[in-house]
């Protein structure tokens, strides 16, 4: 079964220099039809302006991954961590027991955009901490490439962001007319967000930019290109 969300469909949210949309209930934005998704609590589709971001503020008992897609954010927080990431790399924080932590744009001329994902741990009262890993983007082209899991046995090979849940994210650059097939456990959950370019989900369900798809009662998943796209499949318990 696929419940589609249209890009269209999202809440906006527009501080100047800030702009978001809202796939979940966040911030003023209540649905209570729309909390969360299996663990998945947040994805929000973030444009930040030059020069801006947020100041240093508390999270707890969440997992929180941030993947870059245009321009460089600026992490810091109260364990000690300052890093930056852009395209080609992943950002996981643990909140764990409870941390504060600050994001901004320094770029003076380009603006910011970033996906924020939130989701609950398989368990509570966890340490906080803080990684940043990096892919190669051009793999991105050959098929779903893993940069986050919950499996400690992938987590060692270095460019997979480890997250403390039973979940997985890939993400893909699939050329136009090409094809690719992912198996999902029998009751699991899959979320196909479309960065960019338009998908053909198993054939007859067409998803264009920024549309999504929340997977339920399904086991395979055909993804055809209709364009040069990219795009996020996250696998959920």
């Amino acid at each position: 079964m696929f419940h589609i969300h249209r890009a269209e469909d999202r809440h906006q949210s527009d501080h100047g220099w800030l702009r978001t949309s809202f796939s979940f209930s966040f911030a003023d934005y209540y649905d209570p039809n729309n909390m969360q998704f299996g663990p998945m609590r947040v994805l929000n589709d973030d444009w930040i302006a030059p020069s801006k971001g947020f100041g240093m503020h508390p999270h707890q008992e969440m997992e929180i991954v941030t993947i870059v897609l245009k321009g460089h954010l600026e992490h810091k927080d109260s364990i000690g961590n300052t890093a930056q990431t852009t395209w080609g790399g992943i950002q996981r924080m643990s909140a764990g027991t409870g941390l504060f932590h600050s994001e901004y744009n320094r770029s003076e001329d380009e603006s910011l955009e970033l996906l924020q994902m939130w989701f609950l741990p398989k368990i509570s009262g966890l340490k906080p901490s803080y990684e940043t890993t990096s892919f190669d983007a051009e793999e991105l082209k050959e098929g779903l490439t893993l940069v986050v899991s919950g499996d400690e046995s992938k987590q060692q090979l270095g460019s997979i962001a480890r997250i403390h849940q039973d979940m997985s994210i890939y993400l893909a650059e699939p050329q136009e007319g090409s094809s690719h097939t992912y198996s999902l456990e029998q009751g699991r959950k899959g979320l196909l967000f479309v960065l960019e370019g338009s998908i053909q989900l198993n054939g007859d369900t067409v998803l264009g930019r920024r549309d999504s798809a929340r997977i339920t009662d399904e086991q395979e998943l055909v993804l055809t290109a209709s364009e040069n796209s990219r795009i996020m499949l996250i696998d959920l318990p």
